[in-house]
């Protein structure tokens, strides 16, 4: 079985060895380069064209959120996990926007962060509940049975019950499987009603679904 490769990249030493002695620990996980700032790190998954790129958000030179948009635009196949401290809305909504497959923060448990690479990888899009918390803090008037979308801002795209109860759960980060399990159902049968989402919402991917519903609850 092929080998992850991962580009860690990140301002601080200690974070980067760190981040490269948990990585490296795993059979399947090969950490091909390390960069500084966020110039480097785009010269560096150019070069290297690695399976994923860890990129914090605060970097000299680059930020994070300009050099995932350039990496997304040489190097669409590498997957991008932001890792940081930072979780402000702004930061979260535009990652997202620009092509992240993650936002993870750096206090989290390294086997959380270990599987959630595995997942990105497998094509799952990551975000923590404490992330997702943060978005739905944007968000206007939940009903309290089902937290259902305000009616009155998203009704022109007309979201059957059950395509509200999945944008509601989508906002809070769960992936397909544990929102299968949240609404006693399959887990196809919940890819099918996310696929019919992302079609009313003119969207690809979950990521670009969490911003466009966000813009349509503020």
């Amino acid at each position: 079985m092929k080998n992850i490769t991962i580009v860690i990249a990140d301002d601080q030493l200690l974070t980067r060895e760190g981040l490269r002695t948990i990585l490296d620990l795993e059979d399947d996980f090969e950490v091909v380069g390390m960069a500084k700032n966020g110039l480097e790190a785009c010269e560096l998954v150019e070069q290297l064209q690695p399976d994923l790129a860890l990129l914090d958000i605060q970097m000299p030179m680059m930020t994070g959120i300009a050099a995932l948009k350039r990496i997304k635009l040489s190097c669409p196949k590498t997957y991008i996990l932001i890792l940081t401290t930072f979780i402000e809305t702004d930061y979260i909504v535009e990652a997202m926007a620009s092509g992240a497959s993650g936002y993870m923060l750096k206090d989290m448990e390294g086997d959380r962060m270990i599987a959630s690479i595995r997942d990105i990888v497998s094509g799952q899009f990551i975000l923590p509940a404490a992330v997702a918390a943060k978005l739905a803090e944007r968000m206007s008037q939940l009903s309290e049975d089902q937290g259902q979308l305000q009616r009155s801002s998203i009704s022109r795209i007309k979201l059957t019950e059950r395509e509200q109860e999945l944008a509601h759960l989508i906002l809070q980060g769960l992936n397909n499987r544990e929102i299968a399990d949240t609404l006693h159902i399959a887990e196809g049968t919940v890819r099918n009603y996310i696929s019919n989402l992302y079609s009313k919402l003119e969207v690809v991917d979950r990521g670009q679904a969490i911003v466009r519903l966000q813009g349509l609850t503020k």
